[in-house]
């Protein structure tokens, strides 16, 4: 079959099909059948390679527009033609209504009108395939995105709930003074620090749902691409990540040189939010950790990049080496399935970018963020890959 699709001519007649394949075989893939039963059952087998359909309408067995009707049904991403030396008004009406036809071709066949109409048939099949990928890219992307915001609300929604169930279980019942509700505390302002916490999360909660819808609104065809600078989607995670107790302190934003993100800022933010909690949980513990978010560009190939740097207990060698690449974690106990970088690659990877991870034991963890060059298109950069050297 041919790369370009294969054309199924569909008649009752021998020498008709033997006709249609000769004249048209120089040009195209030409497979025939020599009636409906025939055409369907081919394709049923091929159907995935046959791009466009040609068929007489007057056969003994059956007539062509019921072929037509089963094709649009089962086959739709076949590009439908008739061809019919009964070009009444009815069955041309018919054709367009019912069996959705791209075009009517009046027999005996003309040659190169016919030609011509194969080549636009398999032109619009060619532009319907390309559509039918991007939107499924587009239904992945989301259910990518879904799973992967479902699994992060998990953790602050439980902090939040246990947050306000502490609350509730202070409640003093007996206190009777109307107006006043009353509850008890093991430490001042014990209370009050829990619901400030379950704010903080259920704003970050917040934020990860509207940047979901973001990326509904996004997979729509047509869709305006967003625009957002570096420095300004580092500042609106660093006000809205629910960070415990002194961790924002720990964290830092340095400004090398600032620009233009390549990608969705909603895709992006959650990169930014998985990488920056991972830091933070692999510092918890230390005397003096330190999480440091750098961004500006390569002097070699202008390549723009945000780093990540950490001073925290570093990662194993056989850990770093799988790291991106499949579903690992060193967190497993604490509820870590290893999808978080996973998804972080195939973000960076859709936009032509790259996720880079070095680590050594003892000496703290570098991932890096590689955007494709300015003004080059994502399909020609290289992957993302992951290597590891000693910091």
């Amino acid at each position: 079959m041919s790369e370009s699709g294969t054309i199924l001519y569909v008649d009752d007649e021998a020498t008709s099909r033997k006709w249609f394949a000769r004249e048209f075989g120089d040009e195209f893939a030409v497979a025939t059948a020599a009636g409906p039963a025939e055409a369907l059952t081919l394709l049923q087998r091929e159907g995935a390679h046959i791009a466009v359909l040609v068929t007489d309408y007057r056969m003994p067995e059956s007539d062509g527009m019921k072929l037509l009707r089963a094709v649009q049904r089962e086959h739709r991403h076949v590009i439908r033609l008739l061809a019919t030396a009964y070009a009444e008004k009815d069955v041309a009406i018919a054709a367009v209504n019912h069996g959705k036809v791209f075009r009517i071709l009046e027999k005996p066949l003309e040659s190169e009108a016919t030609r011509e109409a194969l080549r636009e048939a398999l032109t619009l099949h060619r532009a319907q395939a390309i559509e039918r990928a991007m939107n499924e890219g587009r239904v992945s992307a989301l259910r990518e995105t879904l799973g992967f915001l479902a699994h992060e609300l998990n953790t602050p929604l439980a902090t939040v709930r246990g947050c306000v169930s502490s609350v509730a279980s202070r409640h003093v019942a007996s206190a009777r003074e109307e107006g006043v509700a009353c509850f008890t505390e093991y430490h001042p302002g014990e209370l009050i620090a829990a619901l400030e916490r379950a704010e903080r999360r259920a704003l970050y909660c917040q934020s990860l749902i509207s940047t979901f819808l973001q990326s509904a609104r996004d997979a729509y065809p047509g869709a305006a691409p967003q625009s957002v600078r570096v420095s300004a989607l580092v500042a609106a995670l660093l006000d809205e990540f629910p960070f415990e107790e002194n961790e924002r302190s720990t964290v830092t934003q340095v400004v090398h040189e600032d620009f233009s993100l390549p990608g969705r800022r909603d895709l992006l933010y959650l990169v930014l939010c998985t990488l920056t909690k991972n830091a933070l949980i692999a510092l918890r513990g230390l005397a003096a950790p330190s999480l440091r978010i750098e961004m500006g560009r390569s002097h070699v190939d202008s390549r723009p990049w945000v780093r990540f740097v950490d001073n925290g207990p570093g990662i194993p060698a056989e850990v770093l080496a799988r790291l991106t690449r499949e579903p690992v974690t060193t967190r497993a106990d604490s509820g870590g399935n290893g999808m978080g970088l996973m998804f972080c690659r195939r973000v960076m990877e859709s936009m032509g970018g790259s996720i880079e991870v070095s680590s050594a034991l003892g000496a703290g963890t570098v991932v890096t963020l590689r955007f494709r060059p300015p003004d080059i298109p994502a399909d020609d950069v290289p992957t993302a890959r992951t290597e590891r050297s000693r910091m």
